[in-house]
């Protein structure tokens, strides 16, 4: 698999990589294993994960994962966010520099690794941001962080926690930045991608496939055993069930009927090739799920599908014309 620099860092990862919110959950060990172990074999290694998701059991399913050895450590670029939790049922956004640093002790026990190589705030919280950074400052002076970055922040936090972190030498710069971004979910292009670009990070767009809908299988109803008829995520699928997305999931299928991909692999080539993006985060939750991601390795989009899809989701990506943006920080 082809790698990517991430931003201006020395890091680079695989153009694409594989998220773990459904990792103890819906994502069983066994499931996991063959999923991480196929996508590593493929030569990806960025792996997706938070302390939040299934309260902990993602983390401590790659961390059992990595003690029996079914991967190397050293072959994964391991992401994880903190700040968020359910606590009495509620959820709740918590970053202080209390909260944050307990957080990211709790992600290193359960990953059984003495360091986190991309730690992520993961969204904006009521602590001011000259706290919850300067806890970046700390982990990264601890040797505990490699690199850090924002998760769910909007333009203008994105740019004020990049600005505050490059304002004075010795900061740990913010590296990467995480928001949802589809076809189905182009708002990032209006200021979030173009601060990430001006500010020269790395963007891991995560459910570009627009949360399973751009597949087509919600087409005719809630399938069983997807993400739609689950206890805990039918929620998050229900948004994207409504007349709008069923056009754009329409002109999906018809790209790829006549290209003779599947409606994944094209939705998932308009965001990896989007300007501005590093790697997109997969959400296979199976091996049949992920082997046509794999396979879409080589494969590229006309520019005049990619156009055609630009249209019917949205209009224009402006950003595909533009020329980068610039900003030094002394």
């Amino acid at each position: 698999m082809q790698l990517r620099a991430v931003g201006r860092s020395g890091l680079q990862v695989s153009r694409l990589g594989l998220g773990t919110l459904t990792w103890g959950r819906e994502t069983k060990l066994e499931d996991a294993r063959a999923v991480l172990r196929k996508f590593v074999g493929a030569g990806g290694n960025l792996l997706d994960t938070a302390a939040a998701y299934a309260a902990g059991d993602a983390e401590r399913i790659i961390g059992r994962l990595i003690r029996a050895g079914d991967v190397d450590r050293d072959d994964l670029v391991i992401a994880t966010k903190a700040g968020f939790g359910i606590r009495n049922g509620q959820r709740v956004v918590d970053t202080s520099r209390t909260s944050l640093l307990a957080d990211l002790r709790e992600s290193l026990r359960r990953l059984g690794t003495d360091h986190i190589d991309i730690w992520q705030i993961h969204a904006w919280g009521q602590a001011p941001i000259e706290e919850t950074l300067a806890a970046i400052d700390t982990a990264v002076g601890a040797g505990e962080v490699r690199y850090a970055g924002v998760s769910n922040f909007v333009g203008w936090q994105t740019a004020q926690a990049a600005t505050w972190q490059g304002a004075f030498p010795g900061r740990a710069p913010i590296t990467t930045a995480q928001v949802e971004y589809s076809l189905l979910a182009r708002r990032a292009e209006v200021e979030v991608i173009p601060a990430i670009r001006a500010f020269h990070m790395g963007f891991f767009p995560w459910s570009p496939i627009g949360r399973g809908v751009l597949t087509g299988k919600y087409r005719g109803g809630q399938p069983k055993g997807s993400r739609g008829s689950s206890e805990h995520f039918s929620w998050f699928v229900e948004p994207y069930l409504e007349a709008r997305s069923r056009s754009v999931v329409d002109a999906v299928m018809i790209a790829a009927d006549g290209l003779e991909f599947t409606p994944a692999q094209v939705a998932l080539l308009w965001v990896r090739d989007a300007p501005g993006v590093t790697a997109p985060l997969l959400g296979a939750r199976t091996l049949n799920q992920l082997e046509p991601y794999l396979a879409a390795e080589d494969l590229e989009l006309p520019a005049e599908i990619t156009a055609a899809l630009d249209d019917v989701s949205g209009g224009p990506n402006l950003l595909r014309e533009a020329d980068e943006p610039t900003i030094t920080l002394e």
